[in-house]
């Protein structure tokens, strides 16, 4: 059930109706995943985050998503929500763990939703993997990709009729560094550097996927990387250093191995395998680069001891350390909230990346606040929205915007404690009620037209 907001949020017009105009082939949309929003958990095979979910104390308020937003039930409803808002395209994921279920009978729920939403008129966007791997697989082991690139097959063939535009990867950084470096995620590894196969393992699924999904004849495919300018915390020449390791390791890994087909200096040597066969693979041209973007990120030098940043715990033995960026806001999340580094992220990714660069599609960028009137995140979205077109104006081609995200969903370790969502969805009875953002986003689409 949708329910109305007590207040006029959702009839107001757009409070900023000077707001830019974008090219009308502008493509705007919202994402989800799988895992955080779809519960069902009976309807499909285990994943890495249910075993870690199951660990007492590995998420902060001891949740889980088996049931999650229950959007396996609910997904009419969720579209009707996507209608409502006016998006050109829905980015969700596709279940890995439910897609092999039960013979492939877990695909037929995509089926449902992809014709729910082809209905709707909006374009579905599906991602391939939105890090909830099956448990009987492991990012470690080489033949992970190899099984990937041939689960890609049976989607593509089972939705590539209605589906025109896919995403291979969510943001390897992420799974990489949180998941089998630091442990914060599934599957709770504390590997530090010795996660760097799983970096190289996921890259090349993507390369593989790609192959596949053009086998399949798909012709609008991309990669969702995220990324965020790294600041030095100061001119020092070890925080200089430091930020430029950090740099290295979080926004050039990931992406000059797809863009250039080649690992920045002194990365290639510490992957497994024959990196130079697998770079070409893994620099399979894509037709669109997909960032997710939330905040720049201020790095020194290490400091010696832990530090608690973003809700994440950073070791102590690091060669580097996140530092607070004063004097801006923060989110409930302790995120900073700078927009104009979102333009700055854009403009440097042409200058590094010249005409080796595709068109690039924001995949993510949103921010958790609380509360049904939520000013802050209209705030948030609203400069964020004219960063972006900022960098448009500035000459980067850039083609579309997802909001993330649209439900109120499972944050990972964070449990539901955190709220993303242009949709408020209550804990107990999993009732929608739009927010004062879902009105504003709503009403820019309306006057983008």
């Amino acid at each position: 059930m949708i329910r109305r907001m007590a207040t006029d949020a959702r009839t107001a017009t757009n409070p900023t109706p000077e707001f830019p105009a974008f090219p009308d082939t502008f493509l705007w949309g919202v994402s989800t995943s799988a895992h955080q929003i779809e519960g069902a958990v009976d309807e499909r095979e285990p994943s890495v985050w249910d075993v870690f979910t199951a660990e007492p104390g590995r998420v902060k308020d001891g949740s889980t998503a088996a049931v999650a937003c229950d959007h396996y039930h609910r997904y009419r409803e969720d579209v009707a929500l996507l209608a409502g808002l006016g998006v050109d395209a829905y980015r969700f994921s596709v279940s890995w763990p439910r897609a092999v279920f039960a013979g492939g009978r877990g695909l037929d729920f995509y089926d449902r939703l992809v014709d729910e939403l082809c209905a709707a008129g909006v374009r579905p966007v599906p991602t391939l993997f939105h890090w909830d791997l099956p448990v009987t697989l492991d990012w470690l082991d080489r033949d992970t990709a190899a099984r990937f690139a041939e689960y890609v097959s049976v989607v593509a063939e089972r939705l590539g009729d209605r589906v025109t535009k896919w995403i291979t990867l969510n943001e390897p950084a992420e799974h990489t560094l949180l998941g089998h470096a630091l442990g914060a995620h599934a599957p709770g590894r504390q590997l530090l550097f010795d996660a760097l196969p799983v970096a190289h393992h996921q890259l090349l699924a993507h390369g593989l996927a790609v192959r596949a999904l053009r086998a399949a004849g798909a012709s609008d495919i991309g990669i969702a990387n995220s990324h965020g300018p790294t600041w030095p915390a100061s001119q020092d020449s070890a925080d200089v250093a430091a930020a430029d390791f950090y740099d290295v390791l979080l926004n050039q890994l990931f992406a000059d191995p797809v863009l250039l087909g080649e690992y920045p200096a002194g990365i290639g040597e510490l992957m497994p395998g024959d990196v130079e066969a697998d770079l070409k693979v893994i620099a399979e041209p894509v037709d669109w680069y997909g960032i997710n973007y939330y905040a720049p990120t201020r790095v020194g030098a290490p400091q010696g001891t832990e530090i608690e940043f973003g809700g994440l715990t950073m070791p102590a033995d690091l060669p580097f350390s996140v530092r607070q960026i004063e004097g801006v806001p923060v989110t409930d999340f302790g995120w900073p909230v700078v927009p104009e580094a979102l333009t700055e992220l854009l403009t440097g990714f042409r200058e590094r990346y010249g005409d080796r660069l595709p068109p690039v599609v924001i995949t993510e960028n949103g921010c958790s606040y609380e509360g049904i009137d939520d000013q802050d995140r209209i705030a948030y979205l609203d400069g964020h929205v004219r960063a972006l077109h900022r960098a448009l104006a500035a000459g980067v081609d850039v083609r579309g915007y997802f909001v993330w995200s649209l439900l109120d969903n499972f944050e990972w370790a964070e449990g539901y404690a955190r709220r993303f969502g242009l949709v408020h969805v209550d804990r107990e009875t999993l009732e929608r009620t739009p927010k004062a953002s879902y009105a504003w986003f709503r009403d820019l689409l309306r006057a983008q037209r």
